[in-house]
């Protein structure tokens, strides 16, 4: 059953716009945009997500994370009122506060339904699987004022579809259908909306069946290696799976396998 998660962390004793539930059972963690109808997300709630995550990461009771919002849209944007009251400072550390979702090792699963514009679509981007009802909608819209993406959005989106589809996303401020985000490989599902939360519980349960200490080591590969050369990636990849070869799930697998059983991991 969902319990709301407790923090250590005093900065995480009133969360603002969100809310964090645990599934123990599940060994799942959702984090729920909790401002409707837009789910606008403030200057503040950026720094606590990157908290959350980072706290996440330490709990023992979570191995998968889910990202998701109340309501019919993810999220319209944040604050616009907030970027003109924060300081440089604060704002030359939005982007790495979007990046605790990437850097978070556990797998982190967006979804995305209605408005997914402006850092809604960031944090998307820094989830590892992306799953979109068919009424979503992804924008960058900030060139309509007269500035760019400032958490990554563009930056990650042109290793995702390229620089000429990125043009047209960005300099553009266009919308795309969660269909076409799909068919640029944006999107790692897209569902019939009554079908979103399903699609998720499936991912999830499909996920909790891999070692954990295996899909940490896949995720930090492949983020470690996107901008590598081939040969320092296979380099790299392989003393990850030298790792591997020497830990207790590797061994489980392997019996499991001969046996014709389902392996029962613990990830060590």
């Amino acid at each position: 059953m969902n319990s709301p998660a407790t923090f250590a962390d005093p900065r995480l004793a009133l969360l603002d716009g969100f809310r964090v539930e645990i599934d123990p059972a599940r060994e799942r963690a959702d984090v729920i945009l909790d401002r409707p109808p837009f789910n606008i997300v403030s200057m503040p709630q950026r720094d606590q997500l990157r908290l959350v995550f980072e706290a996440l990461d330490e709990d023992a009771r979570v191995r998968i994370i889910v990202l998701r919002a109340m309501g019919e849209h993810f999220s319209s944007g944040g604050n616009i009122k907030g970027f003109m009251e924060a300081s440089p400072e604060h704002v030359s550390k939005l982007a790495w506060n979007i990046a605790a979702l990437a850097r978070c090792p556990k797998p982190v699963i967006a979804a995305n339904r209605g408005f997914c514009f402006g850092v809604g679509f960031e944090l998307s981007l820094a989830c590892d699987f992306r799953l979109a009802s068919e009424t979503c909608f992804y924008a960058l819209p900030e060139q309509k004022l007269g500035q760019i993406p400032g958490s990554g959005g563009s930056a990650r989106l042109q290793k995702i579809v390229g620089i000429t589809r990125t043009k047209d996303i960005v300099m553009r401020s266009r919308r795309i259908a969660a269909k076409q985000a799909y068919e640029w490989g944006i999107v790692t599902e897209c569902v019939a909306d009554n079908q979103l939360e399903a699609a998720t519980d499936a991912l999830v349960d499909e996920l909790r069946a891999f070692s954990p200490l295996a899909q940490r080591t896949a995720k930090k590969l492949l983020n470690d290696t996107e901008d590598a050369m081939l040969s320092t990636a296979i380099e790299l990849e392989g003393h990850g799976y030298s790792r591997l070869r020497q830990s207790d799930d590797f061994r489980e697998g392997v019996e499991a396998f001969h046996a014709k059983r389902a392996p029962k991991f613990k990830g060590t």
